[in-house]
């Protein structure tokens, strides 16, 4: 079966051909290292690290790269704020940002190109567009021309008739059509001498969207496979990008744009401006990062996430269950058979991944295979050993593929083994008592007593 991936620019599913074989070019807009990151920033990664890890699965060999954009109004102000310098302010954030996102277990990228350290090529670029006529230089700033790109909107949908009746020229800008955007910013008075730089056009920075055009194409080449970021960057991030890379190159941009669904509270869309954002600094003090992280696949990347705490709570419970029916397999496997075979829970997995990477369908997969995994311990009639091998593997395959991090070790000390022992001895001789008291002695040294349906019993290490 061929992996089918919905596009944004066709609105629909398409099977995914790369431009070169088996190599696929992948460029995902990275953070804008002013603040710490945010769920909203984790469900992207995690989402375009899925896509990743399928692909790679599926025999491709993906070059990914991931841009900082660390020259940035908001990063100048939140640095004069602070008094410190705007390079000091985004090296504080891309720490944390791998800080925090490799707790996900999001696989690096392949480069993570910067702004600053592109400013000789996003100049040429810039040349390039004002030869072209796509751009021109006023008073020290250098605008796209939106009309001069006849298909502009193709990405978003939007008509450039309805853009006129919204546009607008902001105070200090000197565009001659309030659609145009900026590619180059003049400097201003205030600002940093670190964040400025000779130019033929004067002293000054980028513009936001130029950057990744540039980064992109000098990486990946003028067309690349797939490009993709929040819902929030197609327009006017990304129906920017097009414009002015396809003006430049005169070829395709991008084959397949893929966009996730914003995470909401409440329904009501995650935002900064609203003060309903929630940093994974705060979340990861809470929950553990293999519970963000199961939380985060639950749902197919294109729909709305809702945040809340009884949704983590619930997604704790669930991956809790994962882990428990993996400790029982492990206490009653019979190990080092090689009756381990592939079987059609496997391939679901897989097809539900090829289905435009649907990991809510593949973790119903996963809950398929894991209550067929218990179904196996329950029909043992004794306390002996059950081959588990391929229900085993393949829920380790399936958890890897998802990124979700193995659960804690699953030995468990001699004492632990021995109180458990002797608990369900206490319980086939319906001593009630002693088994309460044995429950608390375990619990007491931090792992809790879970009662299978067959008679026996697992301890779980808490959480």
């Amino acid at each position: 079966m061929s992996i089918q991936v919905h596009n944004t620019l066709s609105a629909k599913k398409e099977e995914f051909v790369p431009l070169d074989g088996k190599n696929v070019s992948m460029y995902v807009c990275g953070v804008t290292p002013y603040d710490e990151v945010h769920l909203g920033h984790a469900r992207a990664y995690v989402t375009f690290d899925i896509i990743r890890r399928h692909l790679e699965h599926a025999g491709y060999r993906v070059r990914y790269i991931q841009n900082f954009t660390d020259v940035d109004d908001k990063i100048i102000k939140r640095s004069l704020e602070r008094g410190i310098s705007p390079r000091q302010l985004a090296e504080q954030y891309i720490g944390d940002y791998f800080t925090q996102i490799d707790k996900l277990s999001v696989k690096r990228a392949d480069a993570y190109p910067r702004v600053t350290e592109n400013i000789p090529a996003i100049i040429a670029f810039i040349e390039e567009l004002i030869k072209k006529k796509y751009a021109y230089a006023v008073n020290g700033d250098v605008y796209f021309r939106v009309k001069a790109f006849k298909e502009y909107g193709k990405l978003s949908k939007r008509n450039i008739d309805d853009l006129n009746t919204v546009a607008r020229v902001e105070a200090g800008e000197h565009k001659k059509d309030p659609l145009d955007f900026a590619l180059w910013k003049a400097a201003k008075p205030n600002e940093p001498t670190e964040v400025t730089w000779d130019c033929p056009w004067g002293k000054g920075r980028p513009g936001w969207h130029i950057e990744c055009s540039v980064m992109s194409t000098n990486l990946l080449g003028s067309t690349i496979d797939i490009h993709g970021g929040g819902q929030d960057l197609v327009f006017p991030h990304h129906e920017n990008e097009i414009a002015q890379s396809e003006a430049h190159t005169g070829k395709q941009f991008v084959r397949y744009w893929i966009h996730n669904g914003f995470v909401t509270i409440n329904r009501e869309k995650m935002s900064k401006s609203l003060g309903n954002f929630f940093t994974l600094r705060d979340i990861f003090e809470q929950y553990s990062p293999r519970v963000v992280r199961y939380f985060l696949v639950s749902q197919h990347y294109r729909t709305p996430l809702d945040f809340s705490d009884e949704k983590l709570q619930a997604a704790a419970a669930t991956l809790e269950g994962i882990d428990t029916t993996l400790r029982i397999i492990d206490e009653k496997n019979i190990p080092d058979t090689k009756d381990v075979r592939h079987t059609d829970y496997l391939v679901a997995f897989n097809a539900a991944l090829d289905d435009d990477f649907n990991t809510e369908k593949a973790l119903a997969v996963v809950h398929s295979l894991k209550s067929a995994a218990m179904a196996k311990v329950s029909a043992q009639k004794s306390v002996g050993a059950v081959d588990l091998n391929t229900e085993k593997s393949e829920l380790l395959i399936m958890l890897d593929r998802l990124g979700i991090a193995l659960p804690p070790s699953t030995v468990v000390p001699e004492d632990i083994q021995a109180l458990k022992a002797q608990r369900e001895q206490a319980r086939r001789d319906k001593n009630w008592g002693l088994s309460d008291e044995l429950r608390k002695q375990i619990a007491a040294r931090g792992y809790k007593v879970e009662d299978t349906a067959n008679g026996t019993s697992t301890v779980i290490k808490k959480n």
